[in-house]
Order: structure tokens, then C-alpha cells, then sequence
């Protein structure tokens, strides 16, 4: 799944393409994503002038005089520049086809990701709850300390909340919590505030080397520009069961947690 970094450098690779050009045509070739796509978003979006493209969570936000597309890439989706001739292939679901002679594509496989036109963005019930940006000036170690205080679910779970902080997906709790050397089974609430300020720091550095990388490329993700992301070329833990860790030669476990695949080193980690 795409997840914070990702997203953000798709943000990043198609912004120079799209902002201040108009919206000429809305090609829908089919409808049924996570959530079908409106019957008035061709309406809607034609005419519109591109003023900037923005990052909320996981989700693309393309800002127009007229109101705003919310994108949500889902677990296979990306965004790229095509010219407005290039054939469509199976999976490219939606084109808004731009007067410089260039189109958005949004190309999705499997289909969980969805398209939405609003006109407050922030406040839409998918955005509405959201925690902060790890990136942003309200995360911090003391936020996070003050957030976990009597919760019982472990702090991996925790930091993968998004009504906690946002964008903290699988591969990035999963690195962060090596990084800042705490066991990601260890309960939320029992973790002390120099540790939560050490997981803030390890959070930050992750996603920003990781947004610097261009993301990671672990199946099929691209980035707006077309080219892979790298970091999975840095990773310490995740999706390296059975390996040594770099730091003590433990061997990486994995375990599953919410469903989700977790790994980590028991010796650096506790």
C-alpha cells in the first residue's frame, strides 16, 4: 500500500505538470473503486484551473478555484503524466486531461482506491478525524506521551492509528520503532516520555529519508514521475525475517499484529 512517503513524492512528481493549467475533459472509464466515482465529477471538474496540489495523510488533494479532488491511491493505485494520446491500458480507471496537451492518469489495479470532489476537503468525513502530521509542528514526543496514557494496545498499533498521527503506515512503524529501540509489543500506556520522545524523532527521520528516496518499491509502487522508490534499500527490519540485524546479528522476528505483518529485533528493541 502506498503510504505517507509515497504519496508524497506522487504529490511532488505531479505538481510541476498540472498546477495552473485547466481542466479541458474527465475521462471515467470505470467507476467502481473503493467508493463509485460521482456522476457529476465530469461536470464538476471541467473548466476548473489548477491552483496547487496538497498532501493530507494518505490522501492527494488538488486544489481548484471550484473546490478540491480528494485522491486516495488505496493499495495499488498511482498518479502519472501522460500525454493526452496515450492509450489507456486496463487498469487506468480515470484521465483529467489538461490544456497543455497532458493528461493525470490514475491507474488502479485493484481498485480500493477513490476519487472525490468537495468543496471544504478538511472538512469531508474522510479527512475530518484525522490526528496530525508527523511531519507537522503539533507531533512531538509529548504529544504522543500524553495520547498513550491508559491505553493497553500495543505501541505499534498505537502510532498506526491515524486519529492518532497520520501516515505512520506498516513499513514506517515498523522502522521507527527499531530505530528508536522499543519492542512494538509493548503496551502504548506503559511506555515513558523520553521513549515517546525518541519514537517522534525516529518517526520523523524515517519518513523524511524515506520521502527523500522516493518511497519504497516493495510490489508495484511508482512515483508521479514514473521512476521507483528506493528506500526499501535502507530498511532494517521490515520484510527481513530470518536476517541478521545489522546492529547485533540477532535474527529478525515476525509477528502479526491488527493483521498486520510486524518486524523487529528482540535484542535491540525492548
Amino acid at each position: 500500500m502506498p503510504e505517507l512517503p509515497e504519496v508524497e513524492t506522487s504529490r511532488r512528481g505531479i505538481e510541476p505538470w498540472i498546477v495552473d493549467t485547466s481542466i479541458t475533459n474527465v475521462v471515467v472509464r470505470d467507476r467502481r473503486l473503493r467508493w463509485p466515482v460521482a456522476a457529476d465529477v465530469e461536470r464538476n471538474l471541467v473548466g476548473q484551473t489548477i491552483h496547487s496540489v496538497e498532501r493530507r495523510a494518505k490522501y492527494l488533494l488538488i486544489n481548484t478555484g471550484g473546490g478540491t479532488v480528494i485522491l486516495h491511491l488505496g493499495m495499488t493505485g498511482s498518479v502519472f503524466i501522460v500525454d493526452r494520446e496515450s492509450p489507456a491500458g486496463i487498469h487506468d480507471h480515470v484521465d483529467v486531461e489538461l490544456d497543455s496537451g497532458k493528461s493525470l492518469r490514475f491507474r488502479d489495479p485493484r481498485r480500493f482506491g477513490s476519487l472525490h470532489w468537495c468543496k471544504e476537503p478538511l472538512a469531508h468525513p474522510l479527512l475530518a478525524k484525522l490526528g496530525p502530521e508527523p511531519l507537522g509542528d503539533e507531533f512531538d514526543g509529548e504529544y504522543l506521551w500524553k495520547k498513550s496514557r491508559g491505553r493497553k494496545v500495543s505501541v505499534k498499533q498505537f502510532i498506526m492509528n491515524a486519529q492518532i498521527v497520520v501516515g505512520v503506515g506498516n513499513i514506517y512503524a515498523s522502522e521507527s520503532l527499531f530505530l528508536s529501540g522499543i519492542n512494538p509489543k509493548r503496551a502504548a500506556g506503559r511506555i515513558a516520555h523520553h521513549r515517546y520522545d525518541a519514537l517522534a524523532d525516529a518517526i520523523r527521520d524515517v519518513l523524511s529519508r524515506a520521502i527523500k528516496a522516493g518511497g519504497t518499491t516493495l510490489r508495484d509502487f511508482y512515483g508521479g514521475d514514473g521512476e521507483p522508490g528506493y528506500f526499501k534499500q535502507q530498511l532494517e527490519v521490515y520484510d527481513r525475517e530470518g536476517e541478521h540485524c545489522r546492529c547485533c546479528n540477532t535474527v529478525i522476528k515476525a509477528i502479526v499484529q491488527g493483521q498486520r505483518s510486524t518486524y523487529y529485533c528482540s535484542s535491540c528493541q525492548t
